[in-house]
């Protein structure tokens, strides 16, 4: 026996004047929560895994599939206007395989629009022209005029998540342009202007369509710094019903500048709508000078002045991904100013 006075350690206990050891039971239960524990830390981590493999197969797979119509009310007509619709499409960013593409594409020409505007970045290889033609063609029948991107100069090269960004993309190397294989330009323009389009490029004219003289106004890519802003420069024709001007890439001076002149409405692509948008915190990037709260969709420039930035509809081969901004063409109908523009034209 212990000596009187002799304090038995922590971990025995005395029963009938015998010292028994516990350390047995309490290091079972120790086991067994820890067991649990890490029964708890293998669910969460599978959980997470399967909501990545999830997140990945939607992204990569499902909604860059996801091709969609927007339509939107644009405030620019004087009042008692009829209304007038445009077609604006821009990043096709075509592949001769990508056939459930171009049946989408085929299938607009059944919204017949009073005008149909391409933004540019239609190409994605070298052997894309004929597939851009073949989706573009049903169009023909319609007036239209197109602006080329940084992509119809220069095939895609494999770039950085850094080079996405606003600092990185004030470089034309950085968006991926100079350095990708020159891509067939002339063949492209050549095969849009068969279907009886007009071809922009910082080129200014006037048309006629949905029975209205249009003055249209457009720049080379900006993202290249191929823009030539004062070979268009100049206040708006007063003779023409409508006055709309054209970039690929929505920089801000170029955009400013149509708009200085008296433009109702500058339609532009390249951002890709930011491609992929957090949710509560929206585009990451924009690959151009134009702020994340404006990566796509439609926006009251100054005064009743607007710039339409489409989401496109393809992406780089090297990145093909959307998660939150599904692939569109918009349907603009510009409606009396007195209209109101609805929260989805805003969105």
């Amino acid at each position: 026996m212990m000596p009187a006075g002799h304090k038995y350690p922590n971990h025995l206990t005395v029963r009938g004047g015998i010292a028994r050891d516990d350390t047995s039971g309490t290091g079972t239960e120790m086991a067994m929560r820890s067991r649990r524990g890490r029964a708890t830390l293998w669910l969460a981590a599978g959980l997470v895994g399967v909501a990545a493999v999830g997140t990945a197969y939607y992204a990569t797979v499902i909604e860059p599939r996801s091709w969609r119509l927007r339509r939107l009310d644009v405030p620019v007509l004087p009042p008692d206007s009829e209304p007038f619709r445009i077609l604006h499409i821009s990043d096709l960013h075509m592949l001769a395989r990508q056939h459930g593409k171009q049946a989408w594409l085929r299938g607009l020409a059944a919204l017949d629009p009073d005008l149909v505007v391409v933004t540019g970045d239609n190409l994605a290889a070298e052997d894309a022209v004929d597939s851009v033609l073949h989706a573009l063609s049903p169009l023909a029948e319609r007036p239209g005029a197109f602006v080329l991107g940084n992509s119809d100069y220069y095939g895609p090269v494999p770039k950085g998540p850094w080079q996405y960004s606003s600092a990185a993309s004030t470089s034309s190397a950085a968006l991926g342009g100079r350095g990708g294989a020159p891509m067939p330009t002339r063949e492209l323009c050549k095969a849009l202007r068969s279907l009886g389009w007009s071809e922009l490029t910082n080129q200014r004219i006037v048309i006629d369509a949905g029975g209205r003289r249009v003055e249209l106004s457009g720049v080379d890519d900006p993202s290249l710094r191929r823009d030539d802003y004062a070979a268009v420069a100049g206040r708006i024709d007063a003779s023409a019903d409508l006055h709309i001007g054209l970039t690929h890439s929505p920089e801000p001076d170029v955009v400013t500048s149509f708009m200085t002149d008296g433009f109702e409405l500058v339609l532009a692509g390249h951002t890709h709508g930011g491609q992929v948008r957090i949710p509560g915190y929206g585009a990451v990037v924009t690959s151009c000078g134009i702020d994340r709260q404006r990566a796509r969709g439609l926006h009251r420039w100054r005064g009743n002045s607007f710039l339409h930035i489409s989401a496109g509809i393809g992406t780089s081969p090297y990145a093909p991904v959307r998660f939150g901004c599904p692939p569109e063409a918009i349907m603009l109908t510009l409606v009396p100013a007195a209209s109101i523009v609805t929260k989805t034209a805003l969105q």
